[in-house]
C-alpha cells in the first residue's frame, strides 16, 4: 500500500496567512497542518509516502519533514503545476503507485476519534477496489453526498446536491486499487475546470466495487482550509490534549511505538526540542519504563491500540 498526501493548492480561503507559506505548513495548534494527514496514514502502517504540492512550496515541505527517515519512513515529493482537480493527483504519481494499492488523504483534513486506528487498518485490510469514508454533516449540501443501503452499499453519489439523499458527506480520505490511474485520466473537467473526485468515485460505483466505511458518532472529521476551520481544529487539539494527556499526531511517537524509532532516538527528538512542550512530551514518553502499563490508564490510547492488534 502506498499514501499521498495531496497538499497542494494556492491557499487563497486562508489569506493573508498563505501569502508566504503553503497552508499545510500554518499550525493546528502546536504543529504543523502536515503532520494530521500524516499521522493517520503512518498508523494505517503506510511507510511510502508521497506528498504533492507546489514547486515552490516543496523545498519548505522538505526542510520541515526531511525524507521521513527521522519518522522511520520514506516520504518522495512531486510537483502539482497547477490545481486540477483531486483526481490529477494519480495521474501525477503513476510511476509511485505502480501496481500497488493507493491511500490519498487530503492536506487540510484532519481525523481524530477512539477507535479510528483499528476501523482505518480494518478498512485497509478488507478493502478490494475503491474504499471511501462517511462522515455525517448537518449541511450536506455543501459536499459530496453518499447515499447507501441499509447494508452500507453504495446507491449513488452527489456533488453538493441542492436536495441531498443522506447527510452523509465523503471525507477527505480514500482507498484505490492501481486502476485509479487510468480512470482519472479518463475523466471529463467539470464546470469549475478541475476533474471531480465524485467522478471517480462514480466509475466504481458503476462497476460495484465501492465500499463505504462510515464515521460514527465517536469520530471527528475537520476540513482547516478557511480562517474559521483552522482555529475551530486548533481549540479541539488544545483542549483534546490538554485533557487527556496526549498529542495528537505526534509523529514521533507514532514512530516510536510503531517500532521505527528507537527510544534514544525519540529521547534525542525531545532534546531538540526541549525549550517547548512538544520536546518535554517526547522526552517523557522517552523516560518511562513501562509504557505500555501507562497508556492501559487511558480509555483506549489510539496509538497503543494499534500496538495490540498487531
Amino acid at each position: 500500500m502506498k499514501g499521498i498526501i495531496l497538499a497542494g493548492g494556492s491557499g487563497t480561503r486562508l489569506a493573508p496567512s498563505t501569502h508566504g507559506v503553503n497552508k499545510h505548513l500554518l499550525a493546528v495548534y502546536d504543529k504543523p497542518m502536515i503532520y494530521y494527514p500524516l499521522s493517520v496514514l503512518m498508523l494505517g502502517g503506510i511507510r511510502d509516502i508521497l506528498i504533492i504540492s507546489t514547486a515552490d512550496d516543496i523545498p519548505r515541505f522538505q526542510k520541515v519533514l526531511g525524507d521521513g527517515s527521522a519518522f522511520g519512513i520514506r516520504l518522495h515529493y512531486m510537483e502539482q503545476a497547477d490545481p486540477n482537480g483531486i483526481p490529477e493527483a494519480f495521474i501525477l504519481a503513476e510511476d509511485f503507485i505502480g501496481y500497488d494499492d493507493v491511500t490519498l488523504i487530503l492536506g487540510d483534513n484532519i481525523f481524530y476519534g477512539q477507535g479510528f486506528t483499528s476501523l482505518f487498518r480494518k478498512a485497509l485490510k478488507n478493502h478490494q477496489h475503491a474504499t471511501i469514508f462517511g462522515s455525517r454533516v448537518k449541511d450536506p449540501e455543501r459536499f459530496g453526498v453518499i447515499a447507501f443501503d441499509d447494508n452500507q452499499k453504495v446507491i449513488s453519489l452527489e456533488e453538493k446536491p441542492e436536495d441531498p439523499k443522506s447527510d452523509f458527506a465523503a471525507a477527505g480520505l480514500y482507498i484505490y486499487d492501481y486502476r485509479a490511474v487510468q480512470i482519472a485520466k479518463q475523466l471529463p473537467y467539470s464546470g469549475r475546470g478541475e476533474t471531480e473526485i465524485t467522478d471517480l468515485n462514480r466509475e466504481y460505483l458503476k462497476w460495484h466495487q465501492l465500499e463505504v466505511q462510515l464515521l460514527g458518532r465517536g469520530f471527528a472529521w475537520m476540513d482547516a482550509g478557511t480562517h474559521e476551520a483552522l482555529f475551530e481544529a486548533a481549540e479541539f487539539v488544545k483542549i483534546t490534549q490538554q485533557r487527556q494527556g496526549f498529542k495528537i499526531a505526534c509523529l514521533e511517537e507514532i514512530a516510536y511505538y510503531m517500532g521505527y524509532i528507537s527510544r534514544e532516538t525519540l529521547r534525542q527528538k525531545g532534546e531538540s526540542m526541549k525549550k517547548t512542550d512538544y520536546g518535554q512530551y517526547l522526552i517523557e514518553i522517552a523516560n518511562r519504563k513501562h509504557t505500555e502499563q501507562y497508556w492501559e490508564t487511558i480509555d483506549k490510547n489510539p496509538i497503543l491500540e494499534l500496538v495490540q492488534n498487531e
